[in-house]
Order: C-alpha cells, then sequence, then structure tokens
C-alpha cells in the first residue's frame, strides 16, 4: 500500500473542511501535506485522523497545517435538535461547559436554553 493510499482518508478530510492552499506530495516513502485551515478544530479534526491512521508518532507522513483563524476555536451553525449542552459536548467533551459557549454569544443570544437552526455560534478556545 502506497502512503498517499494509506492517509487518503486524511487527504478527503481535508477537502471535506475545505482545506485552503493544500499541497501533497510523496517523497521517498514520505507523505508530505501542507494546507491551511479555517479554526483550531479543523487543525485537530486533521491530526486526529493522522494519529488514527498512522499512530501517535508516524514517521511516514509530514504535515504543515496552519490556521486561518485562531481567535475562536471553531464557528458552529446550529442544526435543528441542537442544545448547547450538545454542542458543549462535541468540541469540549463536556455538557456542562455550555456556559462557555453561551457567555461568548450573548451578542445573539439571550437565553441558554432557547438557540435556533442555522445561528452561528463562536465556540471560544478552550
Amino acid at each position: 500500500m502506497s502512503v498517499k493510499a494509506k492517509y487518503q482518508a486524511v487527504l478527503d478530510l481535508g477537502e471535506q473542511l475545505g482545506i485552503k492552499d493544500g499541497n501533497v506530495t510523496e517523497e521517498g516513502g514520505i507523505l508530505k501535506i501542507k494546507g491551511e485551515a479555517a479554526t483550531p478544530y479543523e487543525k485537530n479534526l486533521l491530526w486526529d485522523k493522522i494519529k488514527e491512521l498512522g499512530g501517535e508518532n508516524a514517521s511516514d507522513v509530514k504535515a504543515n497545517i496552519s490556521v486561518a483563524d485562531s481567535s475562536v476555536y471553531h464557528r458552529h451553525t446550529v442544526a435543528s435538535g441542537e442544545s448547547l449542552s450538545k454542542i458543549a459536548k462535541k468540541y469540549y467533551g463536556d455538557a456542562m461547559q455550555y456556559q462557555k459557549i453561551f457567555a461568548a454569544n450573548t451578542n445573539i443570544l439571550k437565553n441558554p436554553d432557547v438557540i435556533h437552526p442555522d445561528q452561528v455560534l463562536v465556540i471560544p478556545n478552550p
């Protein structure tokens, strides 16, 4: 299996996330990946996928992924049926962190129990 084939899921994820200035080359059995993620959360998704496929210290891949906007962890578009606690669980692993998300969005939210589909929420850096 080629190195590129091994990490195809990373390349697919990068495409799905809309990574900018993406460049992938293979040299001497090492896959070199370069690009710019929109947020730290998207960068972390890519690194998690690399570690899943290649292990914690993969020696067959080198990735240089920068971040366009590090002022926030992510910008989340609310889907039907979501709550701040569900969103907090997704990004922080802890539903009780919903208060952090609410505090960062008081310009559009008046009550942490009331959010609407298609609202774009700032997810603050952990």
